[in-house]
């Protein structure tokens, strides 16, 4: 089933983990896949932009179908797959709700992660400017303590929307990772430290940790302090 089914995708890449996450939670494993190489500008090449023409990562497609955007692309997977692997659409509306309004706050969550790593990453030494670089720590924070108050709500052993994993969590859990692989402290943030350790040796989890946090497990300190 799987077979005709092909992903490209980038190591460490938020968008590119949520789907391969719920490829493994819909049991389609064996699809074709092709890792590229941000760096080297392998997601601007022709294969990637016949598929994708904005050029970015993920870019899938089943048959004759195409979606890229990382939510419509899990989205997709959970409709046309309902009966196959594990339910990830809870049956109840109240449920239904907060997993959506989970999903679509990750969002804010990922952009407000991003903002302070790729500002470290990305912006020279010299044209960093301590005001910027606190405006976007405290921006963080204050966002990291929602989805702490969130998981402290729903009681211990929760996951994002709930007792049960869902879609939810498919989008969500690749940000929380990507902060503790850039040195987020989970004694600072405890009911988030507690929902990473109960969702990273998931088994889907486990089968697309991305390959180069593998090769180098130790990750970095930008979030350290935060």
């Amino acid at each position: 089933m799987a077979q005709n089914m092909t992903l490209l995708w980038g190591s460490g890449s938020v968008p590119c983990w949520r789907v391969m996450i719920a490829l493994e939670e819909k049991n389609l494993q064996g699809y074709n896949q092709k890792l590229l190489s941000f760096e080297k500008k392998e997601h601007k090449s022709k294969e990637v932009l016949d598929m994708n023409p904005r050029g970015q990562l993920p870019s899938f497609k089943h048959g004759d179908v195409v979606v890229n955007e990382s939510y419509a692309a899990c989205l997709y997977l959970e409709n046309t797959f309902k009966s196959q692997g594990n339910k990830l659409i809870p049956d109840g509306a109240a449920e239904q709700g907060l997993m959506y309004q989970r999903m679509f706050e990750a969002l804010a969550f990922n952009e407000k992660l991003y903002a302070v790593v790729y500002y470290e990453w990305f912006v020279p030494e010299n044209e960093r400017h301590d005001s910027a670089r606190a405006r976007n720590k405290e921006a963080l924070r204050t966002e990291l303590g929602l989805w702490e108050g969130y998981l402290q709500k729903l009681g211990s052993g929760s996951y994002m929307a709930g007792r049960s994993f869902t879609l939810a969590d498919v989008i969500i859990f690749p940000t929380v990772a990507t902060l503790y692989r850039s040195g987020l402290a989970a004694e600072r943030y405890p009911k988030l430290g507690e929902y990473y350790a109960l969702v990273k040796d998931r088994a889907s989890v486990k089968a697309s940790w991305p390959p180069h946090w593998l090769e180098d497990p130790k990750g970095e300190g930008t979030l350290k302090d935060i």
